[in-house]
């Protein structure tokens, strides 16, 4: 039998299933939070708490994506190549 058979698929399936079920619930607990504690509203007085928020999300971007990309290369540059460990493993 395999590893992804009919019970592995069905419960993969099930999984799935119940997260896109509760992700209605989750957007519209995002949107409670938002309106209620960080006070984003539509409205022009509310021009810098739209900015303040953009701001984070765009910091929390960089640090986000620079560490990703800095662990990528450093996994790239700093590990050796599957040739030089056959090789080593020769020896």
């Amino acid at each position: 039998m395999s590893a992804f058979g009919p019970k592995r698929t069905c419960a993969y399936a099930l999984h799935m299933s119940a997260f896109w079920g509760k992700a209605d619930r989750l957007i519209a607990l995002r949107n409670v939070c938002t309106q209620l504690f960080l006070h984003i509203i539509t409205g022009p007085d509310n021009t810098n708490n739209v900015l303040a928020l953009a701001f984070g999300v765009l910091i929390v971007l960089l640090v986000v994506v620079g560490s990703a990309w800095i662990m990528t290369n450093l996994n790239d540059n700093l590990m050796p190549s599957q040739e030089h460990m056959n090789l080593q493993m020769q020896r």
